[in-house]
């Protein structure tokens, strides 16, 4: 993946329902963290985007390193690369608040802009693609 920058960041506290019958964060849990902090990045921008459109991941993963249990706080930072013509790569490191040096896991997504109504791709905002290309 091409190089990419810091974008958002968010602490969500690990709820005792995010965890299976091992004792740790379930597998599928960590996807819904990534949704999180997506969701509050795209949320800031609201103002600056078209009506209509949105992003929709097109593919996504995640790699384990180490188990998230409860209790504790997961900081997740969201960073993206370059924009393409209607989507970004997005990338995700999991860390436990107070454990900075450490990560937890590293996902990633693509995410493509989206007529709603058309269920067609279309190109990145302006504004989005701004804050993407520069600092």
């Amino acid at each position: 993946m091409s190089e990419q920058k810091p974008m958002h960041s968010v602490q969500i506290p690990i709820r005792w329902n995010d965890v299976d019958v091992f004792g740790h964060v379930n597998n599928a849990v960590y996807f819904t963290y990534m949704e999180i902090v997506r969701f509050d990045w795209v949320s800031g921008l609201v103002g600056t985007l078209p009506a209509g459109e949105a992003p929709v991941v097109v593919t996504t993963q995640c790699t384990f390193l180490r188990q998230l249990t409860f209790p504790g706080t997961v900081e997740l930072a969201l960073f993206a690369g370059p924009p393409g013509r209607s989507s970004v790569e997005t990338r995700y490191e999991f860390r436990r608040v107070g454990e900075p040096d450490t990560v937890y896991a590293e996902g990633t997504a693509k995410l493509v802009w989206v007529n709603l109504a058309a269920q067609k791709s279309v190109p990145l905002p302006a504004a989005l693609r701004e804050l993407l290309e520069h600092p």
